[in-house]
């Protein structure tokens, strides 16, 4: 659709903003331009466009070299979306999308046609901006002038379609809306969107491709995979960031990291100061957010929680929505439920065998809870009327800052500690998954302190939790008298 090679230009040819750049876009492609501030986005978004000529290399559209296009023929295939856009005339809203059809009148005296009526009358629609349609322009908010903008370019009924920080002003639903409204054109109608995008994580929600731009330069052309990978941003845009997978598509997504909040965090140990343990429930209240994988009724799979607790439940506790049941509870009891990660046990939590371990500038506190006990009804756990096995019930905490594998690879030691444990304990248990459905699992970790990410660090941290968890464990079913119970 549209190739560009050894494209060379803006400012001078001593000092031009673009080097040697070549790269091709299919047709019904969403090509994402990034960069940051003076890599040459704009600019080479304007030369695609023809609205700037460029020194030396070719631009070829649909076969053709752009320089031969006469001005009217270009506006019938490409179409431009601007940043910043201002009007000399007091147009209303809809005479503005209106010129987006010039391109497509006829004749000397440019009649307007039924299909051009329609064709407007369906980009407002489809924008949102039918109802300021006798509204002028100018007393438009900014969000309100970019989505007129947008209509006018979709009148042009374009092939390609060039957009410069299109959802600039948008609030969060019309950047989902106009996105979505790209995405589906490029599918329904084949249309080519090239557009420039500061905000990486939509750039990679919605681009089949993208091009990074370093001082003029091409960096990487590819899925955004590949390109948003961290260490790559962090050198292009002199700045720490994190990068996660999207919780529902596999696409990643980018987080700074703020300074100040790096400078402020002071090593903090999580240990039994923090305890507290009532006739119902026991709990640690740590003094800032740790990150958090579980298994918990509350707070499940991952986040970030203050305030964990595992309340003692009756054996037959049975409840049709132990969700919110839990959510009642923990507000009754003085727990904030958004900050807490919360499980329940049927077993005496006063007989949680709790230990800290040091070692290698890494410590760990551990606190187990274990007996005999029928399963409880929550969404994790299937009801069984099998003969009582272990119920266990596991915490981790960290005191240094892991990244994602160390979670997985701790769970995985904590996991193998336990069923160690239960096997030299001489238990007894009738399935090979030995009773986990009722057994809930909890690892926190401060994100302060030792940095583990490899090596030794890794190690050390593997054998802290291996240890912790296992002699925890064979504790508190000593302490909950398992074998009578």
């Amino acid at each position: 659709m549209l190739t560009v090679t050894e494209l060379i230009g803006g400012y001078t040819r001593e000092m031009p903003v673009l080097k040697n750049l070549t790269f091709e876009v299919a047709r019904g492609e969403v090509f994402g331009i990034l960069g940051p501030n003076g890599s040459g986005k704009t600019t080479l978004l304007q030369m695609m466009s023809g609205i700037l000529p460029y020194h030396s290399g070719e631009i070829m559209l649909k076969g053709k070299r752009l320089q031969d296009y006469r001005t009217k023929d270009l506006a019938r295939v490409i179409a431009v979306l601007p940043q910043h856009s201002t009007q000399a005339f007091s147009y209303t809203v809809k005479e503005t999308v209106s010129l987006g059809r010039y391109a497509h009148q006829k004749g000397l005296l440019q009649s307007w046609s039924a299909e051009d009526e329609e064709v407007v009358k369906k980009v407002m629609k489809q924008t949102g901006v039918t109802q300021f349609q006798q509204i002028p322009f100018e007393q438009l908010s900014g969000g309100e002038k970019q989505r007129v903008l947008l209509a006018q370019s979709l009148a042009q009924e374009p092939e390609i379609l060039f957009l410069d920080e299109p959802t600039n002003h948008l609030d969060l639903s019309y950047q989902k809306e106009l996105l979505d409204l790209m995405k589906k054109w490029t599918k329904e109608k084949d249309l080519t969107v090239i557009s420039i995008f500061h905000d990486l994580n939509l750039a990679s929600l919605y681009c089949d491709r993208l091009l990074l731009l370093e001082k003029g330069r091409i960096q990487i052309n590819d899925k955004p995979n590949e390109v948003l990978k961290r260490e790559r941003i962090q050198a292009v845009y002199q700045t720490e960031i994190e990068n996660q997978p999207h919780p529902s598509l596999p696409k990643p997504q980018l987080f700074i990291v703020p300074s100040h909040l790096a400078e402020e965090q002071e090593a903090l140990v999580v240990n039994e100061r923090y305890l507290e343990t009532k006739d119902e429930w026991i709990a640690l209240k740590a003094p800032i957010p740790l990150k958090t994988l579980s298994s918990g009724v509350t707070g499940a799979i991952n986040g970030w929680y203050q305030t964990f607790v595992n309340r003692c439940v009756k054996r037959t506790y049975d409840c049709h929505d132990p969700l919110e049941e839990m959510i009642e509870y923990l507000s009754a009891k003085g727990f904030n439920p958004s900050e807490t990660m919360g499980m329940m046990t049927n077993v005496d939590v006063k007989t949680a065998a709790v230990r800290f371990y040091e070692g290698n500038d890494i410590s760990t506190f551990i606190v187990v809870t274990a007996g005999k006990g029928n399963p409880v009804n929550t969404p994790h756990i299937v009801q069984s009327e099998r003969t009582r096995g272990p119920s266990i019930h596991t915490w981790v905490f960290v005191n240094g800052c892991l990244p994602e594998e160390a979670f997985i690879q701790s769970l995985v030691t904590a996991t193998e500690a336990k069923l160690k444990a239960l096997h030299d304990y001489g238990a007894e248990t009738n399935t090979l998954g030995i009773e986990t459905s009722k057994d809930s699992i909890l690892l926190a970790a401060t994100q302060r302190g030792k940095n583990i990410r490899h090596g030794e660090s890794m190690e050390s941290l593997g054998m802290l939790v291996s240890r912790g968890v296992y002699e925890c464990t064979l504790l508190a079913m000593k302490n909950s008298d398992w074998k009578d119970g």
